[in-house]
């Protein structure tokens, strides 16, 4: 028998905004809290909105997989001002054309000639470290990884005018969705704050920025392997269309915060967990021994690499880059056994199913051994999802893994980062899951 979603049982929350303010001052413990004393269906109303938490995975496929009833919630549809009309947030037909457009510019033979890049510029960081100097971690490595993403996709570097406009667009971009978030959206981006205006402005230079290097690269058009020169001659092998400067500039927007913020968030949390369990930290930095022997590593070591693999998939477990993000029903829909009505927001937490008992033993600990023996493929879809899942699976998964593994493996055989003692680390889930005051470490030279 179908039942009606919003009969479930939920938590009660304010008569008049709901679980608005519970969800705003803390989204990764309610949601949690909601996993655990509810069902796999959690009503949730927040405001005006009514939401519901998956924790059925078969129900999350279900969601993922269906891109036109379930389409991106109306929270990270305010983002289209950065993003336009980009990957991230196209829908229908015209995400489909993009989508078919860009695949064959990430596959791994065409991104893999960018693995010496990243070992490059990581190794070019580490020449200005030194042996017990403190510094921000995420701070590193978020310098680092535009430095990366804007070379691949520019083949230019962070310190050249138009790139260092882009990424302090970004990084505006981020506060503001922040404030945004914690005022449950109550207060939109048209209205004259001060936030506000900053936010349209960043994004205003941004524009100029990117339409100027676009302009450059039409009136230059040698051949190129950045991501720029790639997306521009993605050509439909049906029509013979191409992306025209508008759709570029989106999904420039798009790959910038995509590819450079997750993956710099992804290794800040290896990062801390590695210094909280040194046992790791020594079974990982013998492996880069044993397979580097002291040498900066290359896209053919990665099948070597087993263990770093595993370190950072385990982290992604703990600290998934993404912890919430969430689909709106666009027609009234049946999901198992239950009614769901269009316009219902269905959140999924990648930090509530990675943590789910029921899949994981001891799922608080960090623990990499768990991923040995094809433990992946033993788990239901739907469970493990760092990069989503179905049609709008991140297009820069393998873009991200590479990176990520050869940027840890670089790092960790020259150094050991210890957290600073009584340093309190905040998870912030944002767009994506920072730390919300960084993570200060100090540095100690192998």
């Amino acid at each position: 028998m179908v039942q009606d979603v919003l009969d479930l049982p939920g938590p009660q929350g304010n008569t008049i905004a709901g679980s608005l303010l519970d969800l705003g001052r803390d989204p990764l413990g309610f949601l949690t809290q909601c996993a655990r004393e509810f069902g796999d269906m959690i009503p949730i109303q927040l405001g005006l909105t009514s939401a519901c938490l998956v924790t059925n995975p078969e129900y999350i496929e279900q969601i993922l997989k269906n891109r036109d009833n379930f389409i991106k919630s109306r929270g990270f549809r305010v983002l289209k001002r950065l993003l336009g009309e980009g990957l991230l947030t196209a829908e229908g037909e015209s995400w489909f054309w993009q989508r078919k457009l860009a695949q064959p510019v990430f596959q791994q033979k065409r991104i893999q000639g960018y693995g010496r890049v990243m070992v490059d510029y990581t190794e070019q960081m580490l020449q200005a470290w030194h042996d017990g100097e403190t510094r921000d971690i995420h701070q590193e490595m978020m310098r680092l990884t535009l430095n990366i993403v804007m070379k691949c996709i520019f083949d230019k570097g962070v310190d050249e005018g138009e790139a260092q406009t882009v990424a302090h667009a970004l990084d505006v971009t981020m506060n503001w969705f922040e404030s945004k978030r914690k005022q449950g959206f109550l207060v939109w981006e048209w209205f004259p704050r001060p936030e506000n205006l900053q936010y349209r402005q960043a994004i205003a230079e941004m524009d100029t920025a990117i339409y100027e290097l676009i302009r450059q690269r039409r009136a230059n058009p040698e051949a190129s392997t950045d991501l720029l020169s790639l997306l521009m001659q993605a050509r439909d092998e049906e029509s013979g269309e191409q992306m025209g400067d508008r759709l570029l500039r989106d999904e420039v927007a798009t790959l910038m915060l995509a590819g450079h913020e997750t993956t710099a968030n992804a290794l800040s949390w290896t990062w801390m967990l590695l210094s909280q369990h040194p046992e790791v930290q020594q079974k990982l930095q013998a492996e880069l021994q044993e397979v580097l022997e002291g040498r900066p590593p290359t896209y053919e070591d990665l099948p070597k690499l087993q263990y770093t693999h595993n370190v950072i998939k385990e982290s992604m477990r703990l600290y998934p880059p993404v912890s919430i993000f969430g689909r709106e029903a666009t027609q009234d829909t049946i999901i198992g056994d239950y009614e769901v009505h269009a316009g219902t927001v269905l959140m999924i937490s990648q930090w509530v199913m990675h943590r789910s008992p029921q899949y994981f033993d001891q799922p608080e600990v960090f623990q990499p051994e768990r991923w040995e023996n094809d433990f992946e493929r033993s788990l239901p879809r739907g469970v493990y999802i760092p990069f989503g899942d179905g049609p709008r699976i991140c297009i820069g998964k393998g873009f991200a893994l590479m990176e990520s593994v050869l940027i840890l493996a670089a790092i960790a055989q020259k150094f050991q980062i210890e957290v600073m003692p009584n340093f309190a680390i905040i998870p912030q889930p944002s767009i994506t899951l920072r730390p919300e005051t960084g993570i200060q470490v100090r540095l100690r030279q192998l």
